[in-house]
């Protein structure tokens, strides 16, 4: 097994990086939506920029939420892929769109419907308040079309066709920036329609990737699912989604619910530090890209070694992926520090906010080598395996137990500075990793979930 492993060093590399490539590319371009809204918004104004960063997080609440049900899909559909069993695949994708469908809609009902009282949740200035409304009024409608999309999008990867994903995404997202710039300064004749705008070309671009989605689905060598079987319920599979799914929903309610809470305290501080919390914000979801395309890739290439019954090499293949994951963190620290200059310096901020971000920058950039780690290990390696229930007690331990009470008590008990509150809500995931490399070494990712 020794020498097995070792010639298989070179197919190692050689699939990681034809499926990170394209999933990294993927999500740095939906990071560059983000990315375009604040550098376009924040020409215009800091609180349009402010407020629609904070309108924005009832859609990363949603992604939390159908993450961790496309999370399941892609877990189990790796593994059934490794064994070659598509009709499992084909009633796992029917399986995730009923779910992903119904939560969508709820979604979709809440911020067209009550938008003013989703925003108080996550600012108290009046003007916030007024423009991430209308943004939710317009964008709400889209985030039904981004569950769907992604349902489709979850098996394109399982089967590999990773390419396709990121060709969408990337296409999508370059229509969704030229008509940022259309509809927010109002060029060719449009008229100027700021945050609005946003959400417009938003909805825009959605209805775009979700056509492209289906189609694509429909040709020769994709996978499409059977609609006659979308009502059809397969109870051992549905047990198996639900071992896998529920876990992964603790966990993104957790992080997801505390990640924006962590936004709401910065919005609660003024407005120059939801600003700056903005922009770092920005930075470090584009720096987070790679350490997405390497788990997502990795979780693949281990799942599917361990649904064909490979367990030893897809416990090899997770050990390399932990190794590379401290490799990209330190990486991910130096490129923060060397950046955090020019960014401060490119956006139109006030004096205080631009002290506030060079601050949060650095900060930031310590933050994320725990990032990086526990990205790659927690939603790749141990996902691979279905051993998802381990996120949920490390979450409820270092973030809820640790970084939002310190946050929470520094905000608004002892009334800290700004910066120190911020170095509380990055205190989980550096606090998170001795627990998540021991648990490493117990190896009870390492199996088989197929039936």
């Amino acid at each position: 097994m020794e020498k097995k492993i070792y010639r298989d060093v070179d197919t190692f590399r050689s699939k990681l990086w034809k499926l990170m490539l394209p999933i990294a590319l993927q999500n740095l371009m939906l990071s560059a939506v983000a990315a375009g809204d604040a550098v376009m918004l924040g020409r215009l104004s800091q609180n349009s920029m402010a407020a629609v960063s904070l309108a924005t997080q009832v859609q990363f609440v949603q992604n939390m939420i159908l993450g961790a049900f496309t999370a399941g899909a892609s877990i189990l559909g790796a593994q059934y892929f490794g064994k070659n069993d598509t009709k499992r695949i084909n009633d796992i994708f029917c399986m995730t769109l009923r779910v992903v469908g119904g939560l969508s809609i709820l979604f979709t009902v809440l911020c067209v419907g009550t938008p003013g009282m989703l925003m108080r949740v996550f600012a108290g200035d009046p003007e916030l308040i007024r423009i991430g409304s209308l943004y939710l009024r317009i964008a709400g409608w889209s985030y039904l079309l981004t569950g769907i999309s992604q349902c489709y999008q979850t098996i394109m990867k399982v089967t590999l066709h990773v390419r396709r994903v990121a060709l969408i995404s990337s296409t999508t997202v370059v229509l969704n920036l030229v008509l940022n710039a259309v509809f927010i300064f109002g060029l060719f004749g449009m008229p100027k329609m700021g945050a609005a705008g946003a959400a417009l070309a938003t909805l825009i671009s959605r209805i775009f990737e979700l056509i492209w989605s289906v189609f694509s689905s429909t040709k020769k060598g994709f996978l499409h699912p059977d609609y006659r079987r979308l009502l059809i319920r397969d109870r051992e599979l549905a047990g198996d989604f639900r071992k896998v799914s529920l876990p992964l929903l603790g966990g993104g309610l957790f992080w997801g619910v505390g990640f924006t809470s962590y936004t709401a305290i910065m919005g609660h501080m003024g407005a120059d530090a939801a600003a700056a919390n903005s922009v770092s914000a920005v930075v470090r979801d584009l720096m987070c890209c790679l350490n997405i395309g390497i788990s997502t890739a990795g979780g693949i290439m281990v799942g599917n070694l361990l649904g064909a019954g490979d367990l030893e090499l897809g416990k090899e293949y997770g050990i390399r992926l932990a190794k590379l994951s401290f490799l990209i963190g330190f990486a991910s620290t130096a490129l923060i520090l060397a950046v955090t200059v020019p960014v401060s310096r490119f956006m139109i901020l006030t004096d205080q906010a631009h002290r506030y971000l060079i601050g949060m920058m650095v900060i930031m950039s310590i933050y994320m080598i725990g990032r990086s780690v526990n990205t790659i290990i927690i939603n790749g390696i141990f996902a691979a395996g279905g051993d998802t229930l381990f996120d949920v007690y490390s979450l409820a331990v270092t973030m809820w137990g640790l970084a939002i009470p310190l946050a929470l008590l520094g905000a608004f008990v002892f009334h800290w500075p700004v910066l120190l509150v911020y170095s509380c809500t990055c205190l989980d995931e550096v606090g998170k990793i001795p627990w998540v490399l021991l648990h490493f070494r117990k190896y009870k990712w390492v199996r088989n979930l197929t039936r």
